[in-house]
């Protein structure tokens, strides 16, 4: 599939993003994804609301890109808003995109590959288990410990032994798929293929991914909330995983703090990465032990470091590389990634990503 997916981007980028689409459900259906967690991918993908209708019993199931439950139609249960553009799937059932305006490249194989993985789903044997609908109750850290206990019983993790949550976006591209638990969870950062692994499992062989820390299933919420954060530490279009583990305690702060928590030192990185040698100067010099260190991880000469870091310190007003000063500026420059993160935008098919 990788090699297929460069030669087409060679020649047709659009084409490029189909495959990825293609490649995404295929991952999904493998991963035997409940109905919501592939209405969530297919709204992902294509940016707009996407529906399930089943005729019998009659229920409908309509789930917003962010992988939310949409507001109720006025229509009957089962059937498709009259606007919406539907194709059948399993028997008694049919699946849609409600996109405002005409349709775009790939609403097609979107819906395509939407129908085929439902399809497959409902025509499972009766009886079959799908324990994976557990998984969104094991890392939801709002729920109560004993739900959380009986779902990680449900998933088949033991109780003392330690495990990490990996979550990706649905485009995300996967050359080793690990065993494990596993299911599409909405987060606030849209839907996430998220995975259980064991905790010996530091790096996976897929990009852009996100590793969480190893912990017992009391606490797996925490892994999965860790894996988010360092998913959103990736950079765009990377095809390596990061580990939450390479930052210490940090990716732990982040994970728990309240949502649009204020940094102050934010700003002031964002003036200091406003120089074209701003952000790749500052990782250096998070990363690096000594200013020597960092000006041989930048390739440059001492003397030309000591006058971006002269530039640095003014700005910041105060020695990034003094005491508390180094945590300070590192704090700083994690949220200032966190907050410009750009790995979870959809690739744009001119780019073959």
């Amino acid at each position: 599939m990788q090699e297929l997916l460069g030669r087409i981007t060679r020649l047709d980028p659009q084409a490029s993003l189909a495959l990825r689409v293609i490649a995404c459900f295929d991952e999904l259906t493998v991963g035997n994804v409940n109905t919501r967690g592939l209405l969530a991918a297919a709204a992902s993908l294509a940016g707009c609301v996407a529906g399930f209708g089943q005729q019998r019993p009659a229920r409908t199931v309509r789930v917003t890109p962010r992988g939310e439950l949409a507001e109720p139609l006025t229509t009957p249960a089962g059937s498709p808003p009259a606007a919406a553009t539907a194709v059948p799937a399993a028997a008694g059932t049919c699946v849609w995109l409600e996109r405002t305006g005409p349709a775009e490249a790939n609403d097609a194989i979107v819906l395509e590959r939407l129908a085929l993985a439902v399809r497959l789903r409902h025509d499972r044997r009766p009886g079959t288990p799908d324990a994976r609908r557990h998984l969104a109750v094991l890392v939801d850290g709002t729920l109560p410990d004993d739900h959380r206990r009986t779902a990680a019983a449900a998933l088949g993790l033991s109780a003392t032994a330690s495990h990490r949550v990996v979550v990706a976006p649905l485009f995300a591209v996967w050359t080793e798929h690990p065993g494990g638990p596993e299911d599409v969870v909405p987060t606030a950062h849209g839907p996430l293929h998220t995975l259980v692994v064991p905790a010996v499992t530091t790096q996976v062989q897929a990009g852009p991914c996100g590793v969480g820390v190893a912990t017992t299933p009391d606490h797996l919420d925490h892994s999965f909330r860790t894996a988010v954060v360092a998913l959103r530490l990736c950079a765009r279009g990377a095809t390596s995983s990061v580990g939450a583990d390479a930052y210490a305690g940090l990716v732990s702060m982040f994970a728990e703090e309240p949502p649009g928590a204020h940094h102050p030192d934010v700003e002031l990185v964002a003036a200091i990465t406003a120089h074209p040698w701003g952000a790749e100067t500052l990782d250096a010099l998070v990363t690096s032990g000594s200013a020597r260190q960092a000006a041989r991880t930048l390739g440059i000469h001492h003397s030309t470091l000591q006058g971006r870091l002269e530039t640095t310190t003014a700005t910041l007003g105060f020695d990034p590389l003094d005491g508390f000063g180094r945590v300070r500026v590192g704090v700083a420059y994690l949220a200032w990634r966190l907050r410009t993160s750009r790995v979870l935008d959809l690739p744009a098919p001119t780019t073959g990503h």
